[in-house]
């Protein structure tokens, strides 16, 4: 194993928090899963990257905290300051459950994610109110990633 593939597995490691369930991802045999998604496609090559994914979600986070109602959301609903990695590790967890786990397992993240998204309203600091599960708000988030995990790729 090369430098490069060293480095990008201690990344993986460390972004999954030292607590990859490996068994997501490898059945039941024949599962495509939710999306179909096979290795060689260009998902799977963007989020198959480890450090591609890792530079280009710093820049997401960047991005996305351009929009006042989705930092109102984070700053009023995470608790990325009191566990940065372990809200790190959460969005990793989605991402790589959904592109390479099994349908039930993607379908659980899925779920789980938007009993949270439900959950999160408020008012931000401006008196506009906010929902995390706001189709708009949503397409700004995930825009955001698509940009700059094809940009964390491509560098």
């Amino acid at each position: 194993m090369g430098l490069r593939e060293r480095i990008a597995a201690e990344l993986t490691a460390t972004m999954h928090g030292g607590d990859l369930k490996l068994e997501r991802y490898a059945g039941p045999p024949g599962d495509p899963g939710l999306f179909g998604i096979a290795p060689g496609d260009p998902v799977w090559r963007v989020h198959g990257q480890a450090t591609g994914m890792l530079t280009g979600g710093f820049a997401a986070l960047m991005l996305q905290s351009l929009h006042p109602l989705a930092m109102a959301g984070v700053d009023q609903h995470s608790d990325f300051r009191a566990d940065p990695v372990g809200r790190l590790n959460g969005t990793v967890r989605f991402i790589t459950t959904t592109t390479f786990g099994s349908a039930a397992a993607a379908r659980e993240v899925i779920d789980l994610v938007r009993r949270i998204h439900t959950r999160v309203h408020g008012t931000a600091p401006d008196g506009r109110p906010y929902r995390a599960d706001d189709p708009d708000l949503l397409t700004w988030v995930h825009t955001a990633e698509v940009r700059s995990f094809l940009a964390g790729r491509s560098g």
